[in-house]
């Protein structure tokens, strides 16, 4: 079994804080082969019927789990899942609990409301570049085309058939679950477009008509997805200055397999890494944050930075990304500066091994690998 030790360790250190986990991602991620390999832990699939007869009361059922470490999978299938992890939490709290659910559990306003300070939400996005290590094959064209999804990943063949089996099983098992939408085709006529247009930005009403609905249905549309982590919606960064773009966001897709599938990619040209590169830099922040706080920015005379970090009490750092550093071009870097004067700049870039910092004028800029880019992102979050 393969261990994954980013993850492992990320889990570690959050029950360091809860006794509950709240582990969470699009499906078939990895959330229960993730489970598994925790050292010494008592699985539970709650799909079988014997497993949820246990559970019937939760009490009893925690009550000779104490000192453990519990995984409670497919936690969505019992009658009040909300229950059982608030009972854990307020009344067991030597059990170490990780629990996993449709993504549309986490998305209703009830089990939010009810687990508020109880649990950590740990975000397992597709695989990142510790992963690659961990399974053994760190090609990133490999990652790039099939995706992050181990399964696809594995794949001794190009996983063609199961992106639209994905397509099909998230329409079925997460959306008519709880968002109850009517209109199959227009709902997943959007979500292609979507992959299609990866990384542009997004504006509603020209995806109305191709789509055949109404500009407020693809607002609820991309509602949905982003509460189900399929898209992530990546806002601009702004103090509302009159030459910022402050409200259009830019959709991305949550994986680079999807991107390339619907794209018709099937063999990678060099035209096309920088803008999967681009998409493979948001992944690693997002799964080291744990947070889908990243911003961009953007000016009326179309000057952009691909990603913005704005922590609270630091200055924004500006991020690049570059599949090779002599594509960065300092226009834009110096356009942002010249409304955001201080704060690190950071090009990330695939041919960099060994960090360097280049000077222009006043503006200095580092440029970093992903290695490095991994170990920043650690400190920040520290």
């Amino acid at each position: 079994m393969v261990h994954r030790t980013f993850w492992l360790e990320l889990l570690k250190t959050a029950w360091s804080r809860k006794s509950v986990l709240w582990l969470s991602g699009v499906r078939r991620v990895g959330k229960t082969f993730l489970c598994q390999s925790i050292p010494d832990i008592e699985y539970f699939d709650c799909e079988l019927p014997r497993v949820r007869r246990q559970m019937e009361s939760p009490e009893d059922f925690l009550s000779k789990l104490k000192n453990r470490k519990v995984v409670l999978d497919e936690i969505h299938r019992l009658s009040n899942p909300s229950e059982m992890l608030k009972i854990a939490a307020d009344h067991f709290p030597s059990i170490k609990l990780i629990a996993t659910g449709s993504s549309t559990l986490q998305a209703s306003s009830r089990f939010r409301d009810t687990l508020t300070g109880r649990k950590v939400l740990i975000w397992l996005t597709p695989m990142i570049s510790q992963d690659l290590i961990d399974f053994g094959n760190p090609d990133l064209l490999h990652r790039f085309l099939r995706g992050g999804l181990p399964p696809f990943y594995l794949s001794t063949d190009f996983p063609e058939r199961d992106f639209q089996e994905w397509i099909d099983s998230y329409w079925a098992k997460d959306i008519q679950t709880l968002f109850r939408l009517e209109r199959r085709y227009s709902f997943q006529r959007f979500m292609e477009l979507l992959f299609i247009q990866s990384g542009g930005l997004f504006e509603a009403t020209r995806f109305a008509g191709p789509c055949e609905v109404s500009r407020s249905t693809i607002s609820n549309y991309l509602a949905v997805l982003g509460a189900t982590w399929v898209i992530h919606v990546v806002r601009p960064f702004s103090t509302r200055r009159s030459a910022e773009i402050v409200s259009a966001p830019k959709i991305y897709s949550f994986d680079t397999g999807f991107v390339c599938y619907f794209r018709g990619w099937h063999q990678l040209r060099e035209d096309d890494l920088g803008h999967l590169w681009e998409h493979w830099i948001l992944n690693e922040i997002q799964s080291h944050l744990q947070s889908p706080i990243v911003r961009y920015w953007r000016d009326k005379r179309g000057h952009e930075i691909d990603f913005i970090l704005a922590l609270r009490g630091r200055k924004p750092i500006a991020i690049e990304c570059k599949w090779k550093a002599e594509q960065f071009e300092l226009k834009n870097l110096r356009a942002f500066r010249n409304h955001y004067s201080e704060g690190p700049n950071w090009v990330v870039c695939q041919d960099v091994d060994q960090s360097y910092i280049r000077g222009f004028d006043k503006l200095k800029v580092e440029f970093i690998g992903l290695k490095e880019l991994g170990t920043r992102l650690r400190c920040l979050v520290a």
